[in-house]
């Protein structure tokens, strides 16, 4: 049997794949390191090198290549996505720092607190979510044009799931009610598993073109060529992938189609030659933490560490199996009668140890293993589906700044819950358009 490094990957349900360092049992990647020695690559943050052989790693790093390569192209331009509200050498030292924040860190973080500062950040949460976006309204729509798809008539050689093209067809769906799409009346072809372009009526109000940020493998853009005949898509994504649409979409001899591995933050879309003097219309799937107006949280009382605390308790949200009945405001009141609880507990745990002359509001690295840790005990307290539910108030939260910009734009703007809980539990949709 190969030896293989024993650290536990959970996301994936395996051990780690790769061999382990001579006398180790473990690989390089997980074996113990002192935070003091190792730092993240100035050039690809994602790995960590020895402070000691940053110089000469920094020549020989696997990206920097592709990295002196991109800076070439004329599309690119350091930062000109990361705002202009602030000094810009502070939103950058402040994007740097952020982007060497893993999970584990901000984690670390929240159960450093204290039980009182971490039931207060709770509480503020609860009632800006209360106040600002606790009625999302539905708009499930699966139109017409994807009948293709929802019907399963496509090539059944494509990787996809049911639920992924239920996700893809309300998208379209929306956008279509919203004005951003028409439908081309495109001749489907049922030797091919395509749309036949060649037989495709007249159509004036047809979008020329498409941006797909995050476009990860390409599949929502591959639904929108097959329905409303999008003649040019530019595919935004700065990693890269297997089985990507872009084969299936090449074949189309009436597309134009570029894939730009560029982070959305460098990208200067008015640079991109194939859409100069077109309009387009921009449209994701998936949105980061970054992609976030900072200034918004600042005004709601959030500090940046709260952020950080905010952007990962968003991963709370998809822990549960909360079902197709699951809705954050059924547990916003059992949220509200549990901390206060715990409040009560807190404190009366405060007054007990006060009288023993124990202070137990150390932070959390000095009492790893003591039941006084109120952080550790609060999140034991909750229930699964509680955690789940100020996850999803979080993802409101961060969801309903974006909204907000861009009615400050001058955009005409909607937040909509596309699909139900039980085809994805992620389901905010924001269309935005003059």
């Amino acid at each position: 049997m190969v030896n293989r490094c024993k650290f536990w990957l959970p996301k994936k349900n395996r051990q780690c794949a790769n061999s382990p360092l001579l006398n180790s049992t473990f690989c390089g990647n997980h074996t113990q390191r002192s935070h003091a020695q190792w730092i993240p690559c100035p050039i690809d943050p994602s790995h960590s090198v020895l402070q000691e052989n940053l110089k000469s790693h920094l020549n020989r790093c696997p990206l920097l290549k592709r990295v002196r390569s991109l800076e070439l192209q004329p599309f690119y331009q350091k930062g000109i996505n990361a705002g202009d509200e602030y000094d810009y050498d502070e939103v950058e030292k402040a994007a740097v720092d952020d982007s060497a924040l893993t999970s584990q860190m901000k984690r670390n973080a929240v159960y450093a607190m204290t039980g009182l500062e971490f039931s207060a950040l709770v509480a503020k949460i609860k009632s800006v979510h209360s106040s600002l976006c606790s009625n999302i309204p539905g708009s499930y729509k699966i139109p017409g044009a994807c009948s293709i798809w929802t019907q399963q008539e496509i090539d059944k050689k494509l990787p996809y799931q049911e639920k992924h093209v239920l996700q893809q067809a309300s998208i379209l769906g929306n956008l279509e009610e919203f004005g951003g799409l028409k439908q081309s009346h495109l001749s489907y072809n049922s030797t091919n598993g395509q749309c036949d372009s060649n037989k495709e009526s007249e159509n004036h109000n047809a979008i020329p073109a498409v941006v797909e940020f995050g476009a990860g493998r390409g599949y929502l853009t591959q639904m929108l060529s097959d329905c409303y005949g999008i003649k040019k898509v530019v595919l935004v994504e700065r990693k890269s992938y297997k089985l990507k649409a872009d084969r299936s979409l090449r074949q189309k001899e009436s597309l134009i189609l570029e894939r730009l591995r560029i982070d959305i933050e460098d990208l200067n879309l008015k640079a991109v030659e194939a859409l100069q003097g077109v309009e387009y219309l921009a449209i994701g799937k998936h949105l980061c933490g970054p992609a976030t107006d900072k200034r918004y949280f600042t005004d709601l009382g959030f500090t940046k560490e709260d952020f950080h605390a905010i952007s990962w308790f968003t991963s709370w949200a998809v822990d549960a199996d909360h079902g197709s009945e699951f809705s954050v405001a059924d547990h916003s009141a059992q949220l509200e009668i549990m901390f206060a609880m715990l409040l009560i507990y807190i404190y009366s745990l405060f007054l007990s140890h006060l009288l023993q002359h124990t202070c137990m509001w150390e932070k959390k690295e000095s009492c790893p293993d003591s039941d006084l840790c109120a952080v550790d005990e609060i999140v034991r307290q909750m229930q699964p589906t509680d955690r789940a539910a100020l996850g999803f108030m979080c993802k409101d939260i961060i969801d309903f700044g974006r909204l907000k910009w861009l009615e400050s734009q001058g955009l005409k703007s909607h937040l909509v819950k596309y699909v139900p809980f039980s085809i994805s539990p992620e389901n905010n949709l924001l269309v935005a358009g003059t």
